[in-house]
C-alpha cells in the first residue's frame, strides 16, 4: 500500500489556505470512517483508489479542492454525492452510446455536464474529464491526469488545466480515453 502521508499534508495545507465554501460547516466535512467507505464501495461494486480512500478516511468528506470541489462520498455536506452520481450515471446512460464506464466515479463537477472523475480500475487512479457539451458520445471522455496523486499535486500547486482555462488560456493538451468505448460496455 502506498504511503500518501507527505501529499495528504500538502492536501491539507492547499485546503486550509482556500476559504471553506461548504454551506452546512464551517472549515472542512469530518473524515469517514472505514465502515462508511466499506458501505459505499459494496454500493459501487468496486474499491475505491487507495489514495481517494484515505482522503475520504484519513482527511475530509469532500468539500476541498479545484472546481466545485471534490463530492461527499456519500452523506455529507456537499450537494452531489460521488456515489449516488456515478449510481445514476450508470443507471439513467446504461444501454446508450452514453453508457457511464464501470469503475469510473465522479468526484467533482466542472459545470456544464462536466466531471472529473476516478478510473478506480487503473492502477494509479487515472483522473478523466467527462465533457458531454460537444454532443459526441466518441469524443466525451478525456485524460485530464495520468494518476490521482499527480491531480491532487496539480490542485496543491495551482497547475492544473483549470487554472489555465480561468485565465483564459487554452487547455488542448488532454489526450483522448481510449478506454471509454471498451469500459462503457461493461
Amino acid at each position: 500500500m502506498a504511503n500518501y502521508t507527505e501529499l495528504l499534508a500538502r492536501i491539507a495545507d492547499r485546503a486550509r489556505e482556500d476559504e471553506p465554501t461548504t454551506p452546512l460547516t464551517a472549515g472542512l466535512p469530518a473524515p469517514l470512517s472505514p465502515d462508511l467507505i466499506d458501505s459505499a464501495e459494496e454500493r459501487l461494486g468496486f474499491p475505491l483508489h487507495p489514495l481517494l480512500a484515505t482522503i475520504y478516511r484519513d482527511f475530509s468528506n469532500g468539500g476541498f479542492g479545484p472546481g466545485e470541489q471534490l463530492f461527499s462520498l456519500t452523506d455529507g455536506p456537499t450537494s452531489e454525492k460521488a456515489v449516488e452520481c456515478y449510481l445514476q450515471a450508470r443507471a439513467r446512460y446504461a444501454g446508450t452510446e452514453w453508457a457511464w464506464p464501470e469503475g469510473v466515479l465522479p468526484i467533482l463537477t466542472w459545470g456544464c455536464g462536466m466531471f472529473a472523475c476516478v478510473d478506480c480500475r487503473s492502477e494509479q487512479g487515472t483522473v478523466l474529464l467527462f465533457e458531454p457539451n460537444p454532443g459526441d458520445p466518441d469524443a466525451a471522455w478525456w485524460i485530464d491526469s495520468p494518476s490521482l496523486a499527480a491531480w491532487f499535486e496539480h490542485y496543491v500547486d495551482d497547475t492544473g488545466w483549470w487554472v489555465k482555462a480561468e485565465e483564459g488560456e487554452d487547455f488542448d493538451e488532454m489526450a483522448p480515453w481510449p478506454d471509454a468505448r471498451e469500459r462503457a460496455a461493461t
